[in-house]
């Protein structure tokens, strides 16, 4: 059984706003000093698909569409348990635009051997549009089945448990599949140990371009331009602290009231 999981590297979903900055003229985030992460859904995708491999010997390969920085992403995961891993060249532009993303990673995973399970995060960490998993499928032309937080073999196909407004519903379906994973207690990515990180390290990259998988500055462009940001930046908070005088609590706490009734808080 051989997987493909999909990634994203992104900046760290919990850092403060003022470890990075805006660029509101490309309407893009930069790094500055802000630590780059593999996304949390994608994490729990890729824990996955290593429990799939420990339990009935899967091959596992992992791909990301970035820039050169991506390779850290890479490596994690191969640190992880990750058998090969692929880094299709482009920009933080480029990747962001979902059509783009599904297009470019169904070109890879066309040329890897042939993938009974594609997994992805059900959504990215810093954008949460959530779309590349339904396009990628339709890229591939293969079903997909979303907001799974498990699945295990089954037969010939797989079994999955799905979840949905009225609760989980239980799914079976044959190989040849996307699945967007989301987050549940037993898919909780595992930390890797220093010796994996090491033997990562020397593990080789396969890297990809345009011109590797068929496609030309025109057939990524007619799947851009879907999606228009109209401005990004981060939110002006003003704010005042007042104190409450008072001889005493009791009297600080009618004061308080008293000034909560002026502002119609209450």
């Amino acid at each position: 059984m051989h997987i493909a999981v999909c990634i994203k590297q992104i900046l760290d979903p919990e850092i403060s706003p003022r470890a990075f900055k805006i660029n509101r003229e490309a309407k893009l985030a930069e790094q500055a000093g802000a630590s780059l992460v593999i996304g949390p859904f994608d994490l729990n995708a890729l824990e996955v698909a290593i429990q799939l491999k420990e339990k009935h010997g899967a091959k596992v390969t992992v791909l990301t569409f970035g820039e050169e920085k991506a390779q850290d992403a890479l490596r994690r995961a191969l640190a992880m348990g990750a058998d090969e891993a692929v880094l299709v060249a482009g920009d933080g532009a480029a990747s962001r635009e979902p059509s783009v993303t599904a297009k470019v990673l169904a070109a890879a995973i066309r040329q890897l051997e042939p993938v009974d399970l594609v997994l992805c995060g059900r959504q990215s960490g810093e954008w949460d549009y959530g779309q590349v998993p339904g396009l990628l499928a339709e890229e591939l032309g293969l079903p997909l089945v979303p907001f799974v937080p498990r699945l295990d073999v089954s037969g010939d196909g797989f079994r999955l448990e799905r979840e949905s407004d009225a609760g989980n519903v239980v799914v079976e379906a044959p190989k040849g599949l996307v699945v967007s994973i989301t987050n549940a207690q037993d898919n909780n990515p595992r930390l890797p140990k220093v010796r994996d990180i090491m033997m990562a390290n020397r593990k080789p990259i396969k890297k990809l371009g345009a011109a590797d998988l068929g496609l030309d500055e025109a057939s990524a462009s007619a799947s851009a331009g879907r999606l228009e940001v109209l401005d990004l930046f981060i939110p002006e908070v003003d704010s005042e602290c007042e104190f409450v005088e008072g001889d005493d609590g009791a009297e600080k706490a009618a004061n308080l009231v008293k000034k909560l009734l002026e502002r119609k808080v209450i």
